[in-house]
């Protein structure tokens, strides 16, 4: 396909290292036709003010969970932990209407772009009407969300949900989650009138709430249902002790061996979280090809514990992040914290670092997360990449804590030295997009807040 645009970057981020004087054509659809370095500018070519990184994809979002940050960081009596978070957070999804909905996604994800995410994966259960209203259409929760992506210009992957039990024993869902009711046959419908609905910068894929939220029938099913599919199948894994415990009593497994001795993982499946696991469990995904969707920032805020980075690192198997409750909006934070985590527990420095191999902890972690992102959002290819969406960031080299720094550092102080986003521009399909929310959208999420909370 023949390039519309040229562009030029003095310097760029491929293949695990920077490259100089580096020539990118876009093709029509908006995807990187070509890549090549060691080129000069040619007289059409568009001139690019600093250096070019990929974007990342946000591999886990509940985006209506935006409308609930900052609203959970009391504890008036006795203990607050995940169980008693998440029913907090039931009175928010009980009510959320489609239209705000719209409004709290659209200034999410105007949030996720300046974080420098440029595709967000939508782990999407808020299916049914709130109480004592109805929906126009049976989808217009999604609708929503994809109303909301276009808005702010990031891409979107919709990952609707089986959600059937509130827990391991249980026949059913409890009243004040009636909202989150789908079946794998209600899953692959939606999934199917979104793929079918042809949205640009919109993909779907599938999601299984939990091994406690979904059943073996659920998950036969929706196997069935998507047999022979290359689609994305996400799942909530191991995130608590209580479910490693409640796992353990109903099926004499946990959550993670269950998984992989059920014979269902491949390269499809991203189990997200996964923090409670034993070495031999992370060896079994490794050979089972999944990946891992990592959310630091809300495992902190939740109380959830810290993954055994360096055994999944070691293994190989691919990971990412996700932004996941929203109560952290960019991937700087996130990489940030996979190694800081480690560093407070190891009282060591550098741990996700490959000496001889890749002595950088920010870069083995970034392009862990570009790769892993990939197979997260169901794209064949992600980053700087011929065949990739034309999507990427632009550095600018004058932001707090990258002034001054030599090229070869430029990636360690984007992770390790910066504040808040360090680039001068955010691209997607092949143009820059604004960053920065319009008022109206800052407006209409105003507006949602104080309707829900006043």
């Amino acid at each position: 396909m023949a390039a519309l645009k040229t562009l030029h970057a003095p310097l760029a981020w491929l293949g695990g290292g920077w490259q100089r004087d580096v020539l990118l054509s876009v093709d029509a659809r908006g995807h990187w036709a070509d890549i090549r370095a060691n080129q000069p500018p040619p007289p059409d070519a568009e001139l690019l003010a600093g250096p070019l990184i990929p974007s990342l994809v946000n591999a886990h979002s509940h985006a209506f969970q935006r409308a609930f940050v900052g609203l959970a960081e009391r504890r008036e009596t006795g203990q607050d932990d995940f169980w008693t978070w998440r029913d907090r957070m039931y009175a928010l999804a009980l009510r959320i209407s489609p239209e705000q909905l719209r409004a709290v996604a659209g200034q999410l994800y105007a949030e996720l772009l300046r974080g420098g995410y440029t595709q967000v994966c939508e782990f999407h259960y808020l299916h049914q009407p709130a109480q004592d209203s109805e929906l126009e259409d049976e989808l217009d929760m999604a609708w929503a969300l994809a109303a909301a992506a276009d808005d702010a210009g990031i891409g979107l992957t919709l990952l609707p949900a089986v959600y059937t039990r509130s827990g391991f024993m249980a026949e059913g869902l409890r009243p004040e989650q009636h909202r989150f009711s789908g079946s794998a046959d209600w899953a692959w419908h939606v999934c199917q009138r979104v793929l079918s609905a042809g949205l640009p910068r919109v993909s779907a894929g599938l999601a299984l709430h939990s091994l406690r939220g979904a059943s073996p029938a659920d998950i036969a099913r929706l196997l069935e249902r998507a047999a022979g599919a290359d689609l994305p199948i996400h799942i909530h894994v191991a995130e608590q002790i209580a479910e490693v415990t409640d796992c353990l009593a109903a099926t004499g497994r946990r959550p993670l061996q269950w998984l992989a001795e059920s014979g269902h993982l491949d390269t499809r499946w991203q189990l997200v979280h996964a923090t409670h696991a034993e070495p031999d469990e992370i060896d079994a995904v490794a050979r089972s090809g999944a990946g891992l969707v990592l959310c630091p920032g809300t495992e902190a805020n939740l109380g959830d514990g810290l993954a055994d980075l360096p055994r999944w690192l070691a293994a190989g198997v691919p990971l990412t992040v996700g932004s996941d409750s929203q109560v952290t909006r960019g991937w700087v934070e996130e990489l940030r914290w996979l190694e800081y985590g480690q560093r407070l527990v190891l009282r060591q420095r550098n741990v996700a670092a490959l000496p001889g191999v890749q002595p950088s902890s920010a870069a083995r972690l970034f392009d862990a997360a570009v790769h892993g992102g990939a197979r997260a959002a169901g794209f064949a290819a992600w980053g700087l990449t011929p065949g990739a969406r034309a999507d990427g960031l632009v550095l600018n080299r004058e932001a707090d804590g990258l002034r001054g720094l030599p090229d070869e550092a430029l990636l360690d102080a984007v992770v390790f030295g910066s504040n808040g986003s360090p680039w001068q521009s955010v691209w997607v399909a092949g143009r820059a997009r604004p960053w920065r929310a319009p008022r109206r959208v800052g407006d209409a999420f105003e507006a949602a807040m104080s309707a829900l909370w006043s």
